[in-house]
């Protein structure tokens, strides 16, 4: 006798059928040319949008920011992408989590395999070990930029001592609500562990480097990580701003209280010119997604100067 399904189980069925689908198509495949770049270096990474994504994250440090110990995804997931530009070049850009020690050797090791240094600042306050973010540039091809790369990257965490977890720091217990968040900021975020990070790209502005198109993961883009619990909850994030754009961000930030704790480029030969915000609070996550909406609110306000390939 044939066996006979519910429609209800049917139609749950096909449902599931799509969204596999869908998850696979929306996936790409690391290019050829990219993927010995992966091996070479011995790091994981994604394709997407016409950028290759190196994760370098910072594991093997344990931060606290004001007592608070923090996951790695909260932002000490360093990177390196990757797109081609004009020529057939690929155009490098990245952002590294270093230990006060490990700045200056890194630093070295990418200038002497011509790697640019682009900028080099803080994300906190009151982070204990105090960690420090450096950018880079590079041009050439894939494999080149590879191996200009590795001598700098096998010295992270490898300078000297890693330092303990600071005395008296904790996690947060408990979970977010970040349906509510993403209804708050108007934005779907992913979820890394216990951490729920929200990215907006800048897609209302053309910013060219050497004919790669400066995109979202290329770092043009604004975020916010938040951790904690739906009452307790802390948040850290950058914003992407014009320079018209810095003081009223700069105002919403504060008007609702979060914390900014620096001001700077990424880039040196961006047009139009791109500073970067980051900020910190703590406190009911409803209110710290209130603040970084806020502050998404001023973005694209002033129309941008005309952009210049370089």
């Amino acid at each position: 006798m044939e066996k006979r399904y519910p429609a209800r189980l049917i139609s749950v069925a096909l449902l599931a059928l799509c969204l596999i689908g869908s998850g696979l198509a929306s996936a790409q495949t690391v290019p050829a040319d990219y993927q010995p770049v992966l091996t070479y270096l011995n790091r994981t990474g994604d394709f997407a949008a016409g950028v290759l994504k190196v994760n370098i994250p910072r594991n093997d440090v344990q931060v606290s920011v004001a007592g608070v110990r923090t996951p790695t995804p909260f932002g000490f997931g360093g990177w390196v992408a990757m797109t081609k530009g004009d020529g057939g070049r690929e155009v490098l850009m990245g952002d590294l989590v270093l230990l006060q020690d490990e700045v200056n050797p890194v630093m070295t090791a990418l200038l002497d395999r011509g790697i640019e240094v682009t900028a080099l600042h803080n994300h906190f306050f009151w982070d204990q070990p105090s960690m420090f973010y450096m950018h880079v540039h590079g041009l050439g091809s894939a494999m080149d930029l590879a191996r200009s790369l590795k001598p700098a990257l096998d010295l992270i965490g490898h300078v000297g001592p890693i330092p303990p977890p600071a005395p008296n720091s904790a996690p947060i217990e408990g979970t977010l609500d970040t349906q509510r968040i993403a209804a708050i900021a108007g934005h779907r975020g992913d979820q890394t562990g216990a951490v729920y990070k929200i990215t907006v790209g800048r897609d209302d502005l053309s910013v060219k480097e050497h004919g790669a198109t400066i995109n979202a993961r290329m770092g043009l883009n604004t975020w916010a990580a938040f951790y904690g619990s739906s009452a307790n909850a802390v948040i850290a994030g950058d914003v992407a701003m014009l320079e018209s754009e810095v003081t009223p961000v700069l105002k919403a930030l504060r008007k609702n209280g979060l914390d900014v704790v620096a001001i700077h480029h990424h880039m040196t030969s961006d047009r139009p010119m791109i500073i970067f915000l980051h900020y910190w609070g703590q406190g009911p996550a409803e209110k710290l997604a209130t603040g970084f909406k806020a502050a998404l609110a001023e973005l694209g306000q002033t129309a941008p100067s005309p952009a210049a390939a370089h």
